[in-house]
């Protein structure tokens, strides 16, 4: 309850917050067994689609052996042509596409900063902006390839993850 010097209006988040604090929240579906990671698709200020890391439709989880990459010793970073795990950005997009939603001009919200392949999935699913709470394997050709296609890609200020994902 607010106290009597705090607006209601002061209590709510801004829509990046917004949208991050929906973003950690589907990355609890997550089914890699290594890390959880999702992707928010915005436009007009409307999720439009949404997407975690784990394996294809159909395919056994990758928590429950499905990816033997993932339940491998492989560190992190390593052998990932073997991981047949979908990244959170690329279910987002694909799922939009198979329900016919269209994705030019949106934003995209997601709990780490995109990869190479993604980014270049982003760029092509007609997304022009990305914004990211964490940074993974975030290198220069990602960020350069982001800016020459004109997408806007920025990680968000003071965010603090909602209690229930930490």
């Amino acid at each position: 309850m607010a106290d009597s010097c705090t607006k209601p209006s002061d209590q709510r988040p801004d829509w990046d917050t917004y949208f991050m604090d929906i973003a950690h929240v589907v990355g609890t579906r997550g089914n890699c067994s290594r890390r959880r990671v999702a992707a928010v698709v915005v436009k007009d200020r409307r999720i439009i689609s949404t997407g975690y890391n784990g394996t294809p439709r159909g395919v056994k989880n990758c928590m429950d052996g499905g990816c033997a990459r993932c339940a491998s010793n492989a560190p992190s970073g390593s052998g990932l042509g073997e991981c047949i795990c979908s990244h959170a950005e690329e279910n987002a997009i694909t799922q939009a596409a198979y329900h016919g939603i269209s994705t030019k001009g949106a934003t995209i919200y997601v709990t780490l900063s995109p990869c190479l392949t993604c980014s270049k999935m982003i760029i092509n699913a007609g997304i022009r902006e990305v914004v990211y709470d964490e940074e993974y394997a975030f290198n220069d050709q990602t960020r350069a390839l982001l800016a020459e296609a004109k997408v806007l890609c920025r990680r968000i200020e003071r965010y603090q993850r909602p209690a229930l994902v930490r």
